[in-house]
């Protein structure tokens, strides 16, 4: 037996179970080296320690259901991502820094870094000082890896600021998206709906929990106009 594989892979079962949890899903113990995991206190499916995803159809038979595998499944393909650079990512060595970071992109005077925690693997991203020695500006993302790999592409000149779009962005997009192709505002072409039902379907990969800020946004318009009318 691999005892150094099996332990990497307990150390990313036992990493997964943090964010799921924060996200409302429950788990039990690990069994045979898969996390068993619960939506709404029944079984939903299992994720191995290599990042794979199984689960009876009969578990995920609603659209609900499957929106939350899709969300189980976003968590446990970040959470590898992450996990697997921290195990081969050098330790940060800059002074006056404690604690144990680890480099897991550097460019252009920019690092981004994690640190392993009880609460789950933290990042920040930090500007090298002037000889490489220390570090200087850093920004702390806690557990939101997605932000804080943002943040390292802007700061680092990878990317220009103005090419992201925030999920909140993302979200009207998605509605007004929907609007122009489900509703009778506008007269489309073929070509144009299946364009637009492309960007949808692009959103949708991005934001893992789309349906219930539509949903979250669908309700505080109609409350607004609801208080217009009052």
């Amino acid at each position: 037996m691999d005892t150094q594989n099996t332990s990497r892979q307990l150390r990313y079962l036992e990493e997964v179970r943090i964010p799921l949890h924060r996200a409302g899903f429950g788990t039990l113990p690990v069994e045979g080296e898969q996390l068993p995991v619960l939506w709404n206190g029944a079984p939903l499916c299992r994720i191995t320690g290599k990042g794979s995803v199984f689960y009876r159809r009969e578990d995920a038979d609603t659209p609900q259901a499957e929106d939350a595998l899709y969300r189980v499944e976003d968590i446990a393909a970040k959470t590898l991502e992450y996990m697997t650079a921290m195990e081969a990512a050098p330790q940060l060595k800059a002074s006056g820094l404690d604690g144990d970071y680890r480099i897991l992109a550097d460019f252009g005077g920019t690092m981004l870094a994690g640190t392993p925690s009880k609460y789950g693997v933290q990042f920040v991203t930090w500007d090298w000082d002037y000889d490489r020695t220390g570090v200087v500006h850093g920004h702390y993302f806690m557990e939101n890896y997605d932000e804080a790999k943002q943040d390292f592409a802007i700061r680092s000149g990878l990317i220009h600021k103005e090419h992201f779009f925030s999920t909140e962005q993302l979200t009207e997009i998605f509605r007004c998206c929907a609007d122009s192709v489900d509703e009778d505002f506008f007269e489309l072409t073929d070509t144009q709906e299946e364009m637009i039902r492309g960007i949808q379907q692009q959103i949708r990969g991005c934001v893992p929990d789309l349906d219930e800020r539509v949903r979250q946004q669908e309700e505080a318009l109609e409350r607004a106009s609801q208080e217009q009318t009052m």
